[in-house]
């Protein structure tokens, strides 16, 4: 791996964020492959800061500044790509489902998931069913992400869900839920296709999802 690029990716997993941009500015003036400064150093970071997480190493903090040193890095490298260089690896709906204004946690997933090189569109919070599918049929996603908080607000995610099949729509997009009170069992018995109990987990989840 180019010595710049593994300190790319160190300081991404170290969490680094006030030498990140000027270390990615100074690869970028060598001429190097710009997919293999993402895919190697961005990308790979991350790949890394979740297997911690998800082994108890690191913790939400952590990685939220992780994240958050990542999409520094990824917006000065983003206007500088042509063609196929650094192509979005999917693109994933996130929301939180009506009735819940929690967004913590799908926030977090959402910089996990752009840091494994998704294109995310964030529906925001207190979604109703209407306009997520809505929205999976004007963008046509790969994943649809649903996220809740309160116990009370988890059969969103079944109307969602049944509603996606009543359009025709369900065998079009891979369905993931979480949240505190979700869990697997809960995942199966709505009909979703995959549980993630945490930002690594839905990572690994999305990228499954499409076949990396």
């Amino acid at each position: 791996m180019h010595e710049s690029v593994q300190k790319i990716k160190e300081s991404i997993i170290e969490g680094r964020h006030k030498e990140i941009e000027s270390l990615v500015r100074e690869i970028c003036k060598t001429g190097i492959d710009l997919d293999t400064v993402i895919q190697e150093g961005l990308i790979a970071a991350m790949d890394v800061v979740g297997q911690k997480f998800g082994a108890g190493e690191l913790f939400v903090p952590e990685m939220m500044v992780s994240a958050m040193t990542m999409k520094l890095g990824l917006n000065i490298v983003k206007p500088l790509l042509t063609g196929k260089a650094g192509a979005p690896k999917g693109t994933v709906l996130m929301g939180t489902v009506k009735g819940d204004l929690h967004d913590i946690g799908k926030n977090i997933v959402i910089m996990m998931l752009e840091g494994a090189g998704f294109q995310v569109i964030d529906l925001g919070v207190d979604i109703d069913v209407e306009k997520v599918v809505a929205k999976v049929i004007e963008i046509r996603p790969q994943v649809l992400g649903l996220s809740a908080l309160l116990t009370t607000t988890m059969p969103e995610m079944k109307r969602v869900i049944e509603e996606l099949g009543a359009r025709g729509l369900r065998d079009r997009v891979k369905v993931m839920v979480g949240g505190a009170p979700v869990d697997a069992a809960f995942a199966e018995k709505i009909g979703a296709d995959g549980y993630g109990k945490d930002a690594a987990q839905a990572m690994a989840l999305a990228r499954s999802f499409v076949g990396l």
